[in-house]
């Protein structure tokens, strides 16, 4: 095997670790020590990659960032109504919280009070701005009320995506996320989206429940 593919290999084998028992553990109580034993790595081929625990973080935040932003090109990519955008983009965060310990690590992280280092943007504030995008353009759209907060709405929903995120750890297993958003959206819809075009979110929701719990 070539060289410099090997050290990217372990390189990822250490980011998926850490991000597991920073998942598991919090990050204050993990040590260098268990990544490296939890990668199967000696201690100098973690150090060779990473100085320090700070710089394992900042390497999950990154890979996350970058994995939220392909969701949110696959999603832009299908030319949806920007609500549905909005929707389908919710779905597939959380679809990544579900199957991967490096989202829900990087949430960990960001709530923990672990800086995100520039020129990383916190992903909080990168949120509120795609959620605000999207609900301009649904309003546009026609698909949510004109009179509506926008601002105040884009807020309220972040808050909403991050707060189940993290009441789910404690109460129950991670697969039931999905059936949370889901929840979220029967309530947004019912309070943002006109009465005759109800049906169709609160159905598309449903439906992308069933296609993140079946992933």
């Amino acid at each position: 095997m070539p060289r410099q593919l090997r050290a990217e290999q372990t390189r990822t084998a250490i980011i998926t670790a850490a991000a597991d028992l920073f998942d598991r553990r919090g990050y204050e109580r993990t040590s260098l020590g268990d990544i490296a034993e939890h990668a199967r790595v000696t201690k100098g081929a973690l150090y060779f990659h990473f100085a320090a625990k700070e710089d394992l973080a900042q390497a999950i935040m990154e890979a996350q960032s970058r994995a939220a932003r392909q969701a949110v090109r696959e999603v832009d990519g299908r030319g949806c109504p920007s609500l549905e955008a909005l929707m389908r983009i919710t779905f597939a965060l959380t679809r990544l919280s579900v199957e991967n310990p490096i989202a829900r690590a990087e949430l960990r992280l960001v709530t923990g009070g672990v800086a995100v280092r520039p020129p990383l943007r916190h992903p909080f504030t990168e949120w509120l701005e795609l959620v605000t995008r999207k609900l301009l353009g649904a309003v546009r759209e026609a698909d949510v009320h004109p009179d509506i907060d926008v601002h105040a709405v884009a807020h309220s929903l972040v808050s909403f995506l991050v707060g189940v995120r993290l009441a789910c750890r404690p109460l129950e297993p991670v697969a039931r996320l999905p059936r949370r958003i889901t929840e979220m959206w029967h309530l947004m819809i019912r309070g943002l989206v006109p009465v005759p075009r109800r049906p169709r979110y609160l159905s598309l929701a449903t439906q992308l429940a069933r296609e993140a719990r079946a992933v």
